[in-house]
């Protein structure tokens, strides 16, 4: 028997009880992905009980994602806890083109998520947390907030913060806040989809300024500010999307004196930041011009819609939270106290960290796959961008990799603007395993290392 549950820490029917500790021992370390478990029979007599309790255990286990069976062989860790995708799109097999973080089993959302809201429940109910709250989080949740911020933002503090429905949120509200129909802002002439869509929705007239393999460049960002007066320049200084471009310490600090010369004002996206902490953000740099966002989107899950606005002044947050007072009225209670909960308790430090371990393992897939493919990348992203050449018709690549079942996204989605250059995004986290991200990294190497229709994709 290499493994035995302790039951006994766990409360609710035995089968759950099992399924309780099984889950809590893979987030722990204590049984990791591909071991092998213990048959029914062996188990239930280990723990004294019948066998179809144990059946009942390893079935509602096999539900969460944390077991899967094989014919012969028997029960194992699951890699993933991800479920079999039921809506993707036909004839799309494997969805590659939303930039997800992937949910390795040592994350194991399921059973925190199912111990956070016990906790709240515990003390104090979650009827608490189901009528109007004050728009952009207690006090108490903003210290939170502010708590886990200072590790990039050392100067981050709760007065300064409100708590939005999710970085989109930010987004749309902070360029509400700082610019009028017909204004300019500025972004990378590749961009976040998000960004276009809120400009094109608030009237707002984005202009893309010229990328190197830091990002915006210094002197296309110079004269741009002197040409068109921004209002705002919105940029994602690390792993940036589409293009992976994280800045260096010397490009941040010559983008925050241009942002100061130009006396405009930073929107800074640090939604990857949790996957590269040791980067510190623009923000530490000109904080008194800087609209931040934090987001636990791509470190932990997007569904949870938990993000974190740091202003430069207090004027500057009244302002932010009347205006998520009036758009979005206020984050999800209950969601923004399961994250409180887990910032907390250090719940969210280890999520991260399995969350990051499993990005860095696919990237590393993805750099055995395309071996000899340009590419970018950086060591623990959840996406690459692969520069076409000029003689690759994109639109061709796209509808042939579609027809055979793999959907990415091109450079159209994020362009900014004529001009841009032109790639695939492909997002490796989206992939509900490894053995499914392999598959479709060797259609993608099959397909962009010959002509499209001379290669058999399989």
């Amino acid at each position: 028997m290499d493994w035995i549950p302790t039951v006994s820490e766990w409360q609710g029917p035995m089968f759950l009880r099992i399924v309780d500790a099984l889950g809590a021992d893979i987030a722990a370390g204590r049984l990791v992905r591909g071991q092998r478990l213990p048959t029914h029979r062996a188990l239930a007599s280990a723990l004294g009980i019948d066998l179809t309790t144990v059946t009942r255990a390893y079935g509602e286990a096999r539900r969460r994602g944390l077991l899967e069976a094989r014919v012969g062989q028997g029960t194992f860790v699951s890699e993933t806890t991800a479920r079999a995708a039921s809506d993707l799109p036909a004839p799309v097999n494997i969805d590659l083109s939303m930039n997800l973080p992937p949910q390795p089993v040592e994350a194991n959302l399921d059973l925190r998520i199912a111990q956070g809201l016990a906790t709240i429940r515990s003390d104090a109910g979650f009827s608490a947390y189901l009528g109007y709250a004050r728009p952009g989080g207690t006090p108490g949740e903003r210290e939170v907030a502010a708590n886990w911020l200072r590790a990039r933002v050392p100067q981050a503090s709760a007065d300064r913060i409100v708590i939005y429905p999710g970085s989109q949120a930010i987004i749309f509200n902070a360029l509400l806040a700082l610019a009028s129909p017909g204004d300019v802002v500025l972004t990378e002439a590749l961009t976040f989809p998000g960004v276009k869509a809120a400009a094109a929705r608030l009237d707002i007239r984005l202009v893309g300024v010229a990328m190197d393999g830091e990002g915006a460049h210094p002197d296309a960002l110079d004269e741009a500010c002197r040409k068109h007066k921004p209002k705002a320049v919105y940029l994602v200084p690390t792993q940036q999307n589409p293009t992976t471009a994280t800045m260096s310490a010397a490009r941040r600090k010559a983008i925050a004196e241009i942002i100061r010369k130009s006396d405009c004002v930073l929107i800074e996206d640090d939604v990857y930041g949790p996957l590269e902490p040791q980067v510190e953000p623009i923000t530490t740099l000109i904080p008194e011009r800087t609209f931040y966002a934090a987001s636990i989107s791509k470190c932990i899950a997007p569904a949870l819609r938990v993000a974190y606005f740091l202003a430069p002044d207090p004027t500057t947050e009244q302002r932010m939270r009347a205006g998520l007072q009036a758009t979005m009225q206020m984050p999800p209670s209950l969601m923004v106290a399961l994250v409180t909960q887990w910032l907390k308790s250090g719940v969210a430090g280890e999520i991260i960290r399995a969350i990051r371990n499993e990005a860095a393992a696919r990237q590393q897939l993805a750099a055995r796959f395309l071996k000899g493919v340009t590419y970018a990348a950086r060591p623990a992203s959840h996406h690459l961008w692969m520069p076409l050449p000029r003689d690759l018709d994109g639109t061709d690549l796209l509808s042939h990799l579609m027809r055979n079942g793999l959907a990415i996204v091109g450079e159209d989605a994020f362009a900014v603007g004529s001009g841009a250059t032109r790639g695939l995004r492909v997002s490796l986290g989206a992939a509900r395993n490894r053995a499914e991200l392999s598959h479709a990294l060797q259609m993608l190497s099959n397909a962009v290392r010959a002509p499209v229709g001379a290669t058999q994709i399989v």
